[in-house]
């Protein structure tokens, strides 16, 4: 299955992300197991995207930081 678009709250203002529904998955079992609501999460990774010298687009870093999850 494609990419599904979501919109979440960053900030207070709202940002599309598309993610296969893999992700989508992954990231709600990751903000579960982090006591975190989806869009706390989604700002935690959003700040240290940007913090980065060469930030990616927001779906890819929340692809990235699922990937380095997994393998830690």
């Amino acid at each position: 299955m494609g990419p599904v678009k979501r919109s979440i709250m960053i900030a207070g203002h709202a940002t599309s992300v598309s993610l296969e529904p893999v992700f989508w998955e992954a990231l709600r079992d990751a903000a579960e197991a982090e006591g975190l609501p989806l869009n706390a999460l989604v700002a935690r990774i959003d700040a240290d995207r940007i913090a980065a010298p060469d930030p990616a687009n927001l779906a890819s870093a929340i692809r990235v930081w699922l990937f380095e999850r997994r393998a830690n």
